[in-house]
């Protein structure tokens, strides 16, 4: 398929079915966490990764399988802990005694869909390694390259309150994250249901709704919606407004901010309006696309000082406000 080429009512009638296959499984399972929900669907039309941040118990481990069992893909988990080695995620070259030569085993991180369960517990040098997976989609073993699966998503999450044994996630590996979602508890009827599912075991695997390919075809067809170039200049003014905030928002919220977003946050911005634009079956992308889920994917790329810690101030507050300081098209 053309990337340029306009999609077709048709197209747009095949991929409102798949959505709402998936979307029906999905919540069959999940209770509440929409937002969660649809960053998730986001990422994997954009076959980027993304990052939860939680408390435990809030199932960002159910939610990762649901999503992967909805469509049929192949999962794998990896309980990051601070002695996991590097070769423990991407695999190393092992010595048969029957041949007298090495042979290449890959690690669990070759999968379509990859839960990095507390990746702040791992050190750096396990983290550095993911680095290469989630930008290249490739590992590196003895000197061979291997390229990961056509449909591949890291869904990696981190717990906020318990710093102990942990470390922190360098600038560089969370700008690899196209989105990153904080959940909240959810409300007492909420828990009220998942009581009543889980009595009912409605959590065990059942028969996938999609396959890998419509995937593909999802992600073909995201590439294709589109953008026109007034709303790309209003997503660079918004990436542009957090690397000099004084011209665009108070300056006593300015002062918070230490590092901007980057690039790749631009496109990632655009990439993540485009799926929105697609999973509300349309052709091309609005404002409120990009505003949608511009949190989620600003969060983790805008960096603030220790007064902010102080004051209670939060990358969300700075957003919102730069956000309603760029004027909309």
């Amino acid at each position: 398929m053309e990337s340029n080429t306009k999609i077709t009512q048709q197209e747009i009638d095949r991929a409102k079915e798949i959505f709402n296959k998936i979307t029906t499984y999905y919540y069959g399972k999940m209770v509440g966490q929409e937002r969660l929900g649809m960053s998730l669907l986001a990422a994997i039309l954009c076959n980027g990764h993304i990052l939860l941040e939680s408390v435990p118990g809030l199932a960002k481990t159910t939610a990762a399988k649901t999503m992967t069992e909805a469509v049929n893909g192949s999962f794998s988990r990896i309980q990051c802990t601070p002695d996991l080695l590097p070769s423990d995620i991407i695999g190393t070259q092992i010595l048969n005694y029957t041949t007298n030569s090495f042979e290449t085993k890959l690690g669990p991180v070759c999968a379509n869909f990859v839960l990095l369960d507390e990746i702040n517990r791992s050190s750096a040098k396990t983290q550095s390694a993911m680095l290469e997976v989630m930008q290249e989609q490739q590992v590196t073993i003895g000197g061979e390259l291997y390229p990961m699966p056509e449909i591949f998503t890291v869904i990696a999450t981190q717990n906020p309150i318990e710093q102990e044994g942990t470390y922190l996630l360098a600038e560089a590996q969370l700008d690899r994250f196209l989105l990153k979602e904080n959940l909240t508890y959810p409300n007492p009827d909420q828990e009220f249901e998942i009581l009543n599912r889980m009595e009912k075991d409605v959590f065990k695997t059942q028969q996938a709704v999609a396959a890998l390919e419509d995937v593909r075809y999802l992600q073909e067809l995201t590439k294709r919606v589109y953008i026109d170039d007034a709303i790309k200049k209003y997503i660079v003014s918004i990436i542009d407004a957090t690397r000099y905030p004084k011209k665009f928002i108070a300056p006593d919220l300015a002062e918070y901010i230490t590092m901007g977003a980057s690039t790749r946050g631009a496109i990632a911005l655009m990439e993540v309006s485009k799926a929105i634009a697609l999973m509300r079956c349309r052709n091309y992308v609005t404002p409120d696309d990009v505003k949608t889920l511009i949190q989620s994917v600003l969060r983790h790329r805008i960096s603030l000082n220790y007064a902010a810690v102080a004051d209670g101030v939060n990358e969300e507050q700075i957003i919102n406000a730069i956000v309603g300081a760029i004027q909309t098209p």
